[in-house]
């Protein structure tokens, strides 16, 4: 979040959503004093957000604990239904899936993370569960760093010198410079492909999504697990499904301008 905040800025607002942000996978239902620590808040101030967020049908009590009710869903998906790469892109996915045998995701960026829009998954490789909504980091992921790549000079600067870049495993790459130049390779080659840097045993390659003006606007991927699919196979054979997949979700967005 930016540190340079209007005039106009509604503090309230931001601490609500905080609130709302406190709940996870990890922590589904919490007490008061849970997420007033969550949330950094006195525990009248924590109360007086989830009781505001009860009354409009977005948190659900049985007296002692909290959790969120699925109204608060409508929150995301009044951008995915606005959003039309991730509408687009879930059939193509599917299919490519289905030929791949192996689970296939798009996502975009937000400030250091991707954010899943689509997902067709055919098994779970990885011990984070993924799902529409999952974050990760963008630096030790194939999404992440073709969403990078795409970003122009500045913004790219920017990210390098902010970013907390922290090992995930031991082949994860957290040199700015080294990590620099992974994504101008990205960007000359037009795909990346990532060996088990985000969590050991899993391999993953992804390549753009473009809109009709050519822009980067999302990501799309496979992965699978190392002791299955070789490097070799990931390069001659998935990549050039998924790069295709990709230009047939180009297609389709750029016909949605006319």
């Amino acid at each position: 979040m930016s540190q340079e905040r209007p005039a106009e800025f509604v503090q309230s607002l931001e601490r609500g959503l905080a609130v709302i942000r406190a709940f996870s996978a990890e922590n589904p239902r919490q007490t008061l004093s849970e997420v007033a620590r969550h949330t950094d808040m006195t525990r009248a101030t924590a109360r007086r957000f989830l009781l505001t967020l009860q009354a409009l049908g977005y948190v659900s009590t049985d007296g002692k604990t909290f959790a969120l009710r699925p109204s608060v869903l409508q929150l995301g998906y009044a951008y995915l239904s606005s959003f039309s790469v991730a509408e687009v892109a879930q059939d193509h996915l599917e299919a490519l899936a289905d030929e791949l045998h192996e689970s296939c995701s798009a996502s975009v960026l937000d400030g250091e993370d991707v954010v899943y829009v689509a997902r067709s998954s055919t098994n779970r490789i990885m011990t984070i569960g993924l799902s529409v909504g999952a974050r990760l980091p963008a630096y030790c992921t194939s999404m992440g760093r073709v969403l990078l790549a795409g970003l122009d000079e500045p913004e790219l600067d920017h990210y390098l010198q902010t970013a907390d870049l922290q090992a995930r495993t031991d082949r994860t790459i957290t040199d700015r410079g080294r990590l620099r130049a992974e994504i101008d390779v990205v960007r000359t080659q037009g795909w990346c492909l990532i060996d088990q840097e985000l969590e050991d045993g899993v391999r993953s390659v992804a390549a753009p999504v473009h809109d009709g003006s050519g822009r980067v606007v999302a990501a799309i991927n496979t992965s699978a697990h190392a002791a299955r699919v070789t490097l070799d196979t990931l390069r001659t054979v998935f990549l050039p499904a998924l790069r295709t997949c990709g230009q047939r979700i180009d297609q389709d967005l750029a016909g949605r301008r006319h």
